[in-house]
C-alpha cells in the first residue's frame, strides 16, 4: 500500500450549440428538504456511481459547506457533481493499492485549515455553525489526498519538464518586453454524453499545422462565437491567460495546436497564429476583478439585453438590487486561480466588456471584466520554475483524466 503524503474534427458528431458547454448535470432539483422525503429520508441515496452510492445526506452536506465557502451558483447540483468525482477519485485510489494514514489526514486537514490562518478546531467549530460536520470536511480533504498521489502515480513520469522547457520559461520571463499572442480557438462539448465522440475529434485537431485547416475545423465543429469566424480571436497579451495555457502556447510554432485542454465541460484547442514581443515592460502577476451575474434559464438574447443596460461592473449592483445575494458575485484573484473556463473568458475583454457564452447549471452567467492590474516580481529560481511547470502539466493530465473516469462511469440517479 502508498500512504499518502499530506503535502503537497465531427459537426455529424457534435451539435453546435450553447448550450451543451458548461450545463453540467442538466438537473431540475428540488429544495433538500423536499428531496428528502420524496426519496426516502436524508439517507437515501441520492445517485448511485459504479458500486459507490451517495445519499441525501452527504448532498447536504456538500450543499452547506459550499455555501460555508460562499461559493456561487447552484449548490445542490455543484454538490452532486463534486462527490460523484470525488467517488471516481476514491476508486481509482482503492484501485492503485492507495491508503490515507490517520496522521496524513489529519495534516492535510490542519494545512487546509491553515490556508484560513485557522487550527483545524477553529475551522471545523466555525463550519459547524453552518451545519457542516467534521467528517465532511475529513471526507472532503480525503477525497483530494487521494486524488493527489493517484496524478503523481500515474502520470508522474509523463510531467517530466526538460531543461529546455525551464531554459524557455526563464528566457521569457527576462524579456524586457511584454508577449503578446494571435491565436485562433476551438471549443468542443465535453459533457459525459459527449466526451467520448469529441475526445478523439480534439485530438485530431491537435494535429493540424495549417490556419485554414484550422479555420475550417471551428466552423464546423466549435461551439464558441468565435467559430462564426473560423475561430480567429485579435491580438492579447500572453499574460491574459493562465499560465497553463501560456506555457503550451509558448511552446508552439506558428500553425501549432495546443494539446486539447480541459475546462469545465469542454476542451479547448488553441492555434498560434504569431507571436510577437512588444518594447514596453511584461507585466507580472497579474490579478482580475470580475463580475458574474447570475440569470436563471436565460437566453444568450436575454444576456445581450442586459449588456445594453450596463457600462460598468458598479452597474450591476442596481441590477440585482432585491435579488439574493448569490445572484451577483464580484471578486479579484490573480490569473490562476481564477476557474479556466472563466479565465479563458475575461483573456478576451477588456474593462468592462462582457461575455455571455457561459453557463452555470440552468443560469446564464454575465461575465464582466472590471479591471486588471499587474505588479513586478523577482525572476523565479530555475528550479521554481520546473516546480510550477510540472503542477501545471499535472493539473491538465488530472482533468483529462477525471473526464475520461466520468465518461466511463456507470452513473444512476434511482
Amino acid at each position: 500500500m502508498k500512504p499518502v503524503m499530506p503535502h503537497t474534427i465531427l459537426a455529424s458528431l457534435i451539435l453546435p450549440s450553447l448550450r451543451m458547454l458548461g450545463i453540467g448535470l442538466a438537473l431540475t432539483l428540488l429544495p433538500l428538504s423536499a428531496v428528502s422525503a420524496a426519496e426516502g429520508g436524508l439517507f437515501a441515496p441520492r445517485v448511485m456511481i459504479n458500486n459507490s452510492v451517495v445519499t441525501n445526506y452527504e448532498v447536504e452536506q456538500r450543499a452547506a459547506m459550499l455555501k460555508a465557502f460562499n461559493s456561487p451558483g447552484d449548490l445542490t447540483a455543484m454538490a452532486i457533481d463534486q462527490l460523484i468525482e470525488d467517488r471516481l477519485r476514491l476508486d481509482q485510489g482503492t484501485a492503485q493499492g492507495i491508503k490515507v494514514t490517520e496522521a496524513g489526514l489529519e495534516g492535510g486537514m490542519a494545512e487546509f485549515a491553515a490556508r484560513n490562518n485557522e487550527t483545524v478546531d477553529a475551522f471545523v467549530a466555525r463550519m459547524a455553525e453552518q451545519g457542516v460536520s467534521r467528517e465532511t470536511f475529513r471526507d472532503f480533504v480525503k477525497a483530494g489526498m487521494v486524488w493527489r498521489e493517484v496524478i503523481r502515480v500515474r502520470f508522474g513520469s509523463r510531467a517530466q519538464v526538460s531543461d529546455a522547457e525551464v531554459d524557455r520559461a526563464l528566457a521569457l520571463s527576462s524579456q524586457s518586453g511584454a508577449v503578446r499572442v494571435l491565436l485562433s480557438e476551438i471549443i468542443l462539448p465535453a459533457t459525459d454524453e459527449y466526451i467520448d465522440r469529441t475526445r478523439p475529434i480534439a485530438e485530431r485537431i491537435s494535429q493540424i499545422r495549417s490556419i485554414e485547416e484550422f479555420s475550417e475545423a471551428a466552423r464546423q465543429a466549435s461551439v464558441s462565437p468565435t467559430r462564426e469566424n473560423g475561430g480567429k480571436l485579435d491580438w492579447l497579451p500572453l499574460t491574459n491567460l493562465p499560465e497553463a495555457f501560456a506555457s503550451q502556447i509558448l511552446a508552439l510554432s506558428p500553425g501549432q495546436v495546443t494539446e486539447p485542454l480541459s475546462i469545465p465541460n469542454a476542451l479547448l484547442l488553441f492555434q498560434l497564429r504569431a507571436i510577437e514581443v512588444l518594447e514596453n515592460p511584461a507585466a507580472q502577476n497579474v490579478s482580475v476583478e470580475y463580475a458574474r451575474f447570475f440569470m436563471p434559464d436565460a437566453s444568450i438574447e436575454a444576456a445581450d439585453k442586459l449588456r445594453a443596460r450596463v457600462d460598468t461592473c458598479d452597474d450591476l449592483y442596481g441590477v440585482a438590487k432585491g435579488l439574493p445575494e448569490e445572484r451577483l458575485q464580484i471578486e479579484t484573484h490573480p490569473i490562476d486561480e481564477v476557474p479556466k473556463d472563466i479565465a479563458t473568458e475575461l483573456a478576451k475583454l477588456d474593462e468592462n466588456e462582457v461575455s455571455t457564452r457561459l453557463v452555470n447549471g440552468s443560469a446564464r452567467v454575465f461575465l464582466m471584466l472590471c479591471g486588471r492590474t499587474a505588479q513586478q516580481e523577482e525572476s523565479p529560481s530555475r528550479d521554481q520554475v520546473r516546480q510550477r511547470l510540472t503542477n501545471q502539466r499535472l493539473n491538465s493530465f488530472a482533468d483529462g483524466f477525471l473526464q475520461e473516469l466520468r465518461a466511463d462511469a456507470f452513473i444512476r440517479f434511482p
